[in-house]
This record gives C-alpha cells, structure tokens and sequence, in this order.
C-alpha cells in the first residue's frame, strides 16, 4: 500500500490540507506556515497523481478517499481538521461523509457538492503540447503553454509542477496521462444522501462561479451545520488571490 507523500509542519491539532487540480501541498505552504504557528500540526498532502505522491492510472474520489484514510491511519492521527480547495474539497466533502468519526472540522474552498461538466480542456490541451525534448527550459515551456493559456497567473502555478528529472530534461510531476484520460472524474458530484452532520465552513471567491447563491440549498443537505461566507476580491484561488481574507474566514472558523 503506498502512502501520499506530505510535508508536516507545526505541533497541535492536526489539519490536513488537500490541493486541487494539477496543484500540490506546497501551493500552500504559506498558509500552513502561518497555521503551524497559531498551533496547528498541519499536513501538506499530495493527492495521488499529483506532486511528490505516487502514480497510478487509476482516479476518481473513491479512491482519493481511501488514499486518504490510508494516510491518517498510517500517521494515527484522530480528530483532524480537513481543508481542501477544489478538487480537494470534493475529496474532503466525500471523505468526511464516509468516516465522519475522524473529522471534527470541515472547511470546503471554492467547490459545491454538485457535478461540473467537464473543463480545463484548454489547460489539458497545452499540457499535452509540451514535448521536454523540445521545450527543455521553464522559459520554452511557459511560451509552449502561452500559445493555449493566455493567463499568466495559471501557466505560473502549472509552472510550478515542473522539475528537472535528469541532467538534461524536466518533466511534470502531475500524472498527465492519468489526469487527461480521467479528467471527467473531477466534477463528479458527492453522491445523494450522503450526510456530514460536523461543523463545516463553506469558503467561496467573490468573483468565482464555483458556488452561486442557489446552491445553498444542496450544501445544507448534505452539510446541515454549513456556515457559508465570502472572500471578497477573490476567484476560484482565492487562498492565493485574497489570503488575507482567507485566512481571517479560516482561523475564526477554527
């Protein structure tokens, strides 16, 4: 069984963070810096096909959930606060229905429990463009994703997953094939029925179309103890576009 890989930082209450798509736990480092001094033990996680975390062609939330329990059991960890982003807080919603008795908090960014179609087509497109035999400095790849992303901001955070594997050629650390072949999978919507009756916070972006007003409804269904609150000047990355803002909704929360 292979364990996701994290980096852990601070003592106290544990707090588990889960990125989003095409994202790894050092996206939040800043953040996690932060909460390991207000007394937190916070845990850095790569979900599977994504950063330091193994690769499998396998992927969906089922899975990522188990991923999940697999790690907190391998760190004996109980009563943890989870905070996922995204993709993320698709794994944490349906994780904390599943095992309810491990989670004390919940805190979902930017994300309902509905389905999303399918996107990030153009994303995937210039990522699947990428030849490292060509394009085999960070300043080719950047003008390769260009040509398909015009944001700078989203071709800098897909910049940031890649490494030098050897002497001469960089690589993405995200799964790419697995990722493309399974893209559907990310807006899969938490199953009907499932319940989650801890505390939960349901953080969204201001400027982000990632929960609109009527879904309030749906959130309180599945989360009937929901507090759902605003990040104001902020979108879909709303830790990153806002993280004062954030973090203030965050730490009064907890």
């Amino acid at each position: 069984m292979e364990i996701l890989h994290s980096r852990i930082v601070g003592n106290g209450q544990p707090l588990l963070i889960l990125h989003g798509y095409f994202g790894m736990g050092d996206n939040w480092k800043t953040h996690a810096n932060a909460l390991a001094e207000d007394g937190y033990e916070v845990h850095l996680i790569d979900q599977r096909n994504h950063g330091r975390s193994f690769h499998a062609d396998a992927f969906d939330y089922e899975l990522l959930v188990e991923d999940l329990y697999n790690y907190i059991a391998h760190h004996e960890l109980e009563n943890v606060y989870i905070l996922g982003h995204s993709m993320g807080g698709k794994t944490a919603m349906l994780f904390a229905t599943e095992y309810p008795e491990l989670v004390t908090k919940l805190i979902v960014a930017d994300i309902s429990p509905r389905m999303y179609p399918p996107h990030h087509h153009d994303i995937l497109a210039a990522l699947n463009s990428v030849d490292f035999a060509v394009q085999n400095s960070r300043k080719l790849v950047d003008e390769k994703l260009a040509e398909l992303i015009p944001e700078p901001g989203v071709r800098q955070f897909l910049l940031k997953s890649v490494y030098r594997k050897d002497k001469t050629e960089l690589a993405f650390r995200f799964n790419l094939k697995s990722l493309t072949e399974n893209n559907s999978e990310v807006g899969e919507a938490l199953p009907s029925f499932t319940m989650y009756e801890g505390e939960t916070l349901f953080l969204r972006g201001a400027n982000s179309g990632y929960i609109s007003t009527d879904e309030e409804p749906l959130i309180k269904a599945h989360f009937p103890k929901a507090i759902i609150k605003t990040v104001a000047n902020a979108g879909h990355w709303l830790h990153a576009e806002n993280p004062k803002g954030f973090y203030e909704a965050l730490v009064t929360f907890l």
